[in-house]
Formats: C-alpha cells, structure tokens, sequence
C-alpha cells in the first residue's frame, strides 16, 4: 500500500507504517516520482519520501533507548515441568504424553512459557530460563 497525503506528522506516518503501508509520500511529487514509487512497491521494495525519512531518523537516534530485553514473569509448576521437557527436547506430543495432558494445553503452557519468558521460541525460551537461573 502506497500513502499519498499532504499529512507528513510522524505519528501519522508511522500509523500507515504499522498498519501496513510499504510507501509514504507527500502529495507535492512529480508524476513521474509517483510512478517509480508505484513500481518500486510492486517490485516488493518500500520507499519513504526522503524528507519525512530524515526527521524519522534523527527522532530515533534521539530517543531514549528501550531495554530490551522483558523482565521474566515467575512460570507456574505444571510450566517449569513443561519448560524443562522442552529442555530435554520433547515435543508436545512427548510433553502430553509424559504428563497426562491434552497435547492442545501442552500447547497453551508452551505458550505461556513463550510469553512469560519473553522468548521467540522454544529455544530462546530454554536459554533464557537457564540464564535467568529457572534451569540449571
């Protein structure tokens, strides 16, 4: 999706960024720039207009640095007895098996696992949890 609008407020950009748009530009383009932006978004590349680019940029070199990494939500018993399965390299089948549960609320703790220890998947989950000291 291309926006062409006279609006360049960066948190109206940065709504169209998030919401999906891979093209921003002001309406004071030429016919021709309009053109290469339309093809520069059909061949899958995005493109910002450069002035709206320049302000986006030193707002984020300004801005406070986040922490990034998510402090860690203390996990239930059933999920450490999930998590350290996971740990093992069990898969949910495993998991349910070994535990007498539904493999769907194997799936659940998994993701609560996920979530509370801040992690992308299982594997980043069981390395955070042994580096926070959950696992030893």
């Amino acid at each position: 999706m291309l926006v062409l609008t006279t609006f360049g407020d960066d948190e109206l950009v940065l709504a169209a960024l998030r919401a999906g748009a891979r093209g921003y530009l002001l309406e004071d383009v030429t016919l021709e720039q309009l053109a290469r932006a339309v093809r520069t978004l059909e061949e899958g590349g995005t493109l910002v207009a450069p002035s709206i680019t320049d302000r986006l940029l030193r707002a984020i070199r300004s801005a406070p640095q986040p922490d990034d990494t998510p402090v860690v939500q203390e996990l239930t018993e059933r999920e450490l007895e999930v998590l350290r399965l996971m740990a093992e390299g069990f898969g949910n089948r495993m998991i349910a098996d070994v535990l007498f549960l539904a493999e769907g609320t194997v799936k659940n703790h998994v993701s609560s696992i996920l979530l509370e220890l801040g992690g992308r998947d299982r594997t980043n989950a069981v390395l955070r949890a042994v580096r926070e000291g959950i696992l030893r």
